[in-house]
């Protein structure tokens, strides 16, 4: 919608729009709001300095969550991209943080207002197009949330791209956000090192991280939407745009059956078990076990000590069967 689009304009595209759906069976599960492309945003949407400009991000919000629920989606994704700053004098953090949890609680009061089936996501970049943005990580995000009024309705929406510009592990990211109940949604892309967000198609980045992202959703038994957030290069015509486009489903459909292959294959099993893996799930006190039982033992730690975990054998099975050659 074009900023400031009067009410005849703004139900003109969402007219075409639907009828675009209805055309070609396509669905909506998520929506978001751009409160950052317009100037007005530029010291943020929820976290300005300015009170109006707030009150006006809130506003455009909540009319779109109506259009969210009336086209049926599930999952609002909030990326703050200008909720951030260049210096520290600019900006009091903490008032920003609480703003940031004001906005989401109004929000999450109106959607169970309205009776809307519909969750929050928040979406963690560390930069860019701010030099500092806040919430930058999963982490930071997982922490918020629990601040919230509601923070059953509010998880995270993990981007492979946005964790590899921190130099984070995006699958240590996506397993953590698992492991809380968050992972609400997911922006599959990629990433080649620590620079500006490139957005490639799913697999042109890091793909051995890719392989093992793959390989926790599909054991971890995520359902939710696999959404490829990507922009296909500059040097394609509309064609390429389209081949790029299957190319992100078709590499995440092989990781998944190369995955699939790795947790089959005897000598990874093997391998786990030499490594340990599964005993990493056993709690290291027993059911009825005390600290009194704990201090009881002792540990020979030479012996302890020279033992290896074999995780070069199991990182290289995981290549060779990326690599194709098992």
């Amino acid at each position: 919608m074009p900023a400031g689009s009067p009410p005849a304009a703004r139900d003109g595209i969402v007219r075409r729009f639907r009828a675009a759906l209805d055309a070609t069976g396509l669905v909506v599960p998520m929506m978001t709001t751009d409160l950052f492309s317009h100037p007005v945003f530029r010291d943020g949407g929820f976290t300005s300095n300015r009170r109006e400009v707030r009150r006006y991000a809130l506003r455009k919000v909540v009319r779109n969550i109506d259009l969210a629920a009336e086209m049926g989606a599930r999952t609002y994704v909030c990326w703050g991209g200008q909720d951030g700053a260049e210096t520290e004098a600019g900006k009091d953090v903490g008032a920003a943080l609480d703003r940031l949890r004001e906005a989401f609680d109004l929000l999450c009061g109106y959607v169970r207002e309205r009776g809307y089936d519909l969750r929050f996501a928040i979406e963690p970049k560390p930069n860019e197009p701010r030099g500092d943005v806040l919430l930058p990580t999963v982490g930071h995000a997982l922490a918020f949330i629990a601040e919230l009024e509601h923070p059953e309705m509010v998880g995270v929406n993990p981007e492979v791209g946005h964790e590899q510009m921190a130099g984070l592990n995006v699958t240590h990211g996506v397993a953590q956000a698992l492991w809380h109940g968050k992972l609400f949604h997911i922006d599959l892309n990629g990433q080649r090192g620590v620079k500006y967000d490139q957005d490639l198609r799913f697999g042109a980045g890091d793909v051995k991280e890719a392989f093992f992202l793959v390989d926790l959703l599909e054991r971890a038994g995520y359902d939710g939407p696999r959404h490829f957030d990507f922009k296909p290069q500059r040097t394609e015509d509309t064609g390429g745009v389209w081949v790029s486009a299957a190319a992100c489903m078709r590499n995440y459909l092989i990781l998944r059956e190369k995955a699939a292959a790795f947790r089959a294959d005897p000598e990874v099993a093997a391998a786990l078990e030499a490594s340990g893996v599964g005993e990493l799930a056993r709690p290291t006190l027993a059911p009825g076990e005390s600290v009194a039982d704990l201090l009881a033992e002792d540990l020979d730690l030479d012996e302890a000590g020279a033992r290896g975990y074999h995780f070069e054998r199991l990182d290289q099975l995981a290549l060779e069967h990326l690599l194709g050659v098992r």
